[in-house]
């Protein structure tokens, strides 16, 4: 797929994305309806609005492009993908249901295995962000539209790192050491790729965790920034894995950090 079919597709959804970020809000204020999933992890009507919205369109837009989303069973039997969508309706749920603002709606293009274009929205923080090729990679925020490049906003010697947690285990805290972090923010949803890919922090360290749903837009946006996508053997990140399981993620807003 060529640079302006991925622009066009990806164009098409930014208007999409902002329409179920205001419904997922309203939904927030009138009310959660909350059910507990198999997994053990939540999921809302707000979740479920918003996946049969975004699902929906993009079927229309790619007819022919397989979704995988995390609220549906749809396609994820299927073996040997190559192209094809991971879409997390809302990613951060238990930010949403507890009125915080760092959940996101996210959609990333698969193909051939890689993450080629992809968009997130944080409705609460009015942050929409995008890509869809190298060099291709925007923020939409205060009525304007800016190009990311991973440009540093920490100061000199200064390494600022998102983290899963407050509590980091030992091994996170080596990588920390490795890398010679400063300081670290909790950051629970895939906001923390589109942060490096401002250049607000600087790395992210994960153990293998969460699914690749989560991950798929943030890393087609922070890799068309110019930031860097790893597991901690230095191995290329590709998608559709076994169950969609997440390896160990490294993501540097430059080598240099």
């Amino acid at each position: 797929m060529v640079e302006e079919e991925k622009k066009k597709i990806i164009e098409k959804l930014v208007p999409l994305f902002e329409k179920a970020g205001r419904i997922c809000l309203e939904l927030r204020k009138q009310g959660l309806k909350k059910e507990i999933k198999k997994d053990n992890t939540p999921v809302t009507n707000g979740d479920i609005e918003v996946n049969n919205l975004i699902t929906n369109e993009i079927k229309k837009i790619t007819p022919n492009i397989l979704i995988i989303s995390e609220e549906t069973f749809t396609n994820k039997t299927n073996k040997n993908l190559k192209n094809f969508w991971l879409i997390d309706p809302i990613d951060g749920t238990y930010d949403y249901i507890n009125n915080r603002d760092e959940f996101t709606i996210n959609a990333g293009l698969i193909i051939n295995n890689k993450p080629e274009a992809g968009i997130i929205y944080a409705p609460a923080k009015k942050r929409l962000f995008y890509s869809y090729y190298q060099g291709k990679c925007f923020e939409i925020s205060d009525n304007k539209k800016k190009l990311l490049v991973c440009k540093k906003k920490s100061g000199k010697g200064k390494v600022k790192a998102v983290s899963y947690s407050h509590e980091l285990k030992p091994q996170i805290k080596d990588w920390y050491n490795r890398f010679n972090v400063t300081e670290h923010v909790k950051m629970k949803s895939s906001l923390k790729f589109c942060v490096i890919a401002s250049g607000e922090y600087d790395l992210y360290v994960a153990e293998p965790r969460a699914c690749e749903w989560d991950i798929a837009a943030g890393h087609a946006i922070l890799k068309h920034a110019g930031g860097s996508i790893t597991d901690f053997e230095n191995n290329e990140v590709l998608y559709g894995k076994k169950n969609f399981k997440n390896p160990s993620l490294i993501l540097k807003r430059s080598n240099l950090l």
